[in-house]
């Protein structure tokens, strides 16, 4: 894992900070019939399959993964994901905007009926890179709203 990587602990950490109740990702879910009501889910909200599947992330965990010596990072966790309404949840809870949403939700449900394809679908919308922009200005806004500044040519408003 390379040493600037987030970690899929570090990854979860923030996880646990997110809302569990989003409204779109459950709409997501009634149209795959996938997710939580639907099949043997073991979970109660996708913050908690998020969770779930990342505290057991080094072993084989509930889906019985093949273990991996090599230390993988957030980025491989996020791009070998195979549920939809999970990715969905975690962009949705992070803020994206509805567009972004409204995107991969149709990215979702125009994909083949496989989930190995509607996560792709999902992810050619928003790549890791985005959502690990949108993780660290959740963890450091003060840092980010400065750079946001920076780049857009805002000025700072002093107050005294």
């Amino acid at each position: 894992m390379p040493r600037d990587a987030m970690s899929p602990r570090e990854l979860r950490d923030h996880i646990k900070r997110l809302d569990p109740s989003t409204p779109r990702h459950k709409e997501l879910e009634k149209a795959l019939k996938e997710g939580v009501g639907f099949g043997n889910a073991w979970y109660s909200s996708q913050k908690e399959h998020w969770l779930g599947w990342l505290a057991e992330y080094e072993g084989p965990g509930a889906y019985g993964r093949q273990t991996d010596k090599r230390g993988r990072d957030a980025e491989y966790v996020y791009n070998h994901i195979q549920c939809a309404p999970m990715l969905f949840w975690l962009i949705e809870a992070l803020g994206f905007a509805d567009i972004e949403l409204d995107k991969a939700h149709l990215a979702v449900a125009e994909a083949p009926k496989r989930n190995a394809s509607q996560c792709a679908a999902l992810r050619k919308v928003v790549p890791w890179e985005r959502v690990a922009t949108a993780l660290v200005q959740m963890q450091h806004p003060s840092k980010f709203a400065r750079l946001t500044r920076f780049f857009t040519g805002q000025k700072r408003k002093i107050s005294r």
